[in-house]
């Protein structure tokens, strides 16, 4: 369904508004009108971002209300602005907007289940940008479009138009600003798509904690015969999108859920996937996704129309969005029962973490709160190689509430369900980055498999000396070799002392926290 629309109602008079277009439609003003778009051998729509190919986190702002701000964490990751400039920003992109010939606007949903469902209203210049969110949204359909009346949040994405540096408040051309108050976001200055679905995270990493409902950063996944289900938390780069695309389990979603008194339920109606040197045979199921309505970001094409997805030439961040249904083994409607495994993914740079873990509830805590990991190239603008990171609740750019908020929530539903907490590391082995490699993939879908089967439950374990949880010492398909890390390093020495330098930037993290935990919790890092 589709038709010109009216948004007189958000101070914009193009007449020419498709609403819902479908992906054909969108396609054909995308190689007509936009710029450099094209149609890759796959069927998917190829664009670009412009110079922005990250997300820009030092150029978020919120605005600081009095209604909202006791809520807020605020600081690096949430950075206030006065209302005024907000108001300034949001005029400023309305009039780009109304100097288009066209525009296109989608209305969707956040969040599979209906009891928590947030409607969302997209408002943008490029067909890219309107099809992208039409996957990464939950469409609706017949009834539910044509009875969607006012949206609950409108994003203005005028990302071909910068900010003005001089509006207070502004850190360089690119603002993305969010009033909790206003119900509105505003994009200038970027044309990277993540932006608005980042957006949408933030807006439910704020609603949802306010009704008893924890948001993560996360995938789900369901046992195909039984009712067991799963989380994976992780930062891009940590293996979300890839661990979570197995064929033997249906899949719940790829990055983004909720978990309330009913069960978990996604948040999105898509997959946003890195592809950057996908192969069929390495990524089979996100490998088929990327057909006919499918948008490829920033990838190179070859003179043939295929894609060279070995070339980072423009970005390391390469990117394919594409709705859930069409991965093959996925669940519709995307929700699941309560889990029965926590899985905590980090790419450990350091390469002394263990590849699997199993965490006693205050552990889990400690590391929830933590959220090691790495940042991997190309995920944010100015990060070129894998950087030792912490980054709370394992989704730190897209919190909204203090991280304890998050933690508490998570605690309970653990608590109440009995679910098991394990850390996997995907990261390093053998070394620290540049000496060591890369965990094979394959190695760790085996641990995972464990986990899902259960037979880790049972398997023998070691005591780690510095980090104090207990280190998994058998696991199917794994050499034991590789379980415990100090045997896999050429010099032992050296990976104590980089053991013990990880555990004290763990502790050093840790301290901006110790006063919203408990004393268990706080004993409850490393020990060495």
């Amino acid at each position: 369904m589709s038709e010109l629309f009216d948004l007189r109602a958000h101070e914009i008079t193009v007449a020419d508004v498709g609403r819902n277009l479908p992906a054909a439609r969108l396609y054909e003003d995308a190689i007509r009108f936009d710029r450099e778009a094209s149609l890759a051998e796959n069927g998917a729509l190829v664009a670009y971002s412009g110079s922005k190919t990250g997300r820009s986190p030092k150029d978020k702002h919120i605005v600081q209300d009095p209604a909202s701000e006791k809520n807020i964490w605020w600081g690096a990751v949430n950075i206030p602005i006065e209302h005024r400039s907000f108001e300034i920003n949001r005029r400023r992109a309305k009039d780009f907007l109304n100097t288009r010939d066209r525009l296109y606007c989608f209305d969707g949903f956040a969040g599979w289940d209906p009891h928590h469902r947030v409607k969302i209203r997209v408002i943008c210049a490029r067909p890219y940008h309107a099809l992208f969110m039409a996957n990464m949204l939950i469409r609706p359909h017949g009834k539910e479009l044509a009875e969607f009346g006012t949206p609950d949040y409108v994003i203005y994405n005028a990302g071909q138009f910068p900010a003005n540096p001089h509006t207070a408040g502004m850190t360089s051309r690119t603002s993305i600003d969010l009033s909790f108050e206003d119900r509105e976001m505003v994009i200038l200055g970027s044309e990277y798509a993540g932006e608005m679905k980042k957006g949408v995270f933030t807006i439910m990493n704020y609603l949802m904690p306010q009704q008893g409902v924890l948001s993560m950063h996360c995938s789900a996944t369901a046992d195909r015969n039984t009712s067991r289900s799963s989380l994976m938390f992780g930062l891009s780069g940590t293996g979300k999108t890839t661990l979570s695309a197995d064929p033997r389990r249906m899949l719940i979603g790829d990055d983004e859920h909720c978990w309330s008194d009913r069960g978990i339920f996604n948040i999105e109606g898509g997959c946003y996937a890195k592809t950057i040197d996908l192969t069929p045979e390495s990524e089979p199921d996100i490998f088929q996704a990327l057909h006919f309505g499918a948008v490829l970001e920033n990838v190179v094409l070859e003179e043939d129309r295929e894609v060279d997805f070995h070339d980072s030439s423009i970005t390391e961040n390469t990117r394919g969005a594409y709705p859930i249904d069409y991965i093959r083994n996925a669940k519709i409607p995307c929700t699941a029962g309560h889990p029965t495994d926590v899985i905590f993914l980090t790419c450990d740079a350091f390469g002394v973490l263990p590849p699997v873990s199993r965490l006693t509830p205050s552990q889990a805590m400690y590391h929830f709160i933590s959220g090691y990991t790495a940042k991997v190239a190309g995920t944010e603008v100015g990060v070129t190689e894998p950087t030792a990171t912490f980054s709370p609740c394992f989704g730190g750019p897209f919190l909204v509430w203090h991280p304890s908020r998050y933690a508490e929530l998570l605690a309970n539903r653990m608590r109440e369900h009995g679910a098991n907490v394990w850390l996997v590391n995907t990261g390093w082995s053998g070394g620290s980055f540049g000496s060591g490699r890369r965990m094979k993939l394959a190695l760790t879908r085996a641990i995972v498999d464990g986990i899902h089967n259960g037979a880790l439950l049972e398997a023998p374990t070691v005591r780690d000396p510095v980090f104090g949880f207990d280190v998994i010492a058998e696991a199917p398909g794994v050499p034991k070799e590789v379980l415990l890390p100090r045997t896999t390093w050429a010099d032992a020495c050296a990976y104590d002392a980089t053991a013990h330098r990880l555990a004290t930037l763990f502790r050093e993290n840790f301290r901006k926290f110790e006063s919203g935990v408990s004393a268990e919790v706080r004993r409850s890092g490393p020990v060495g």
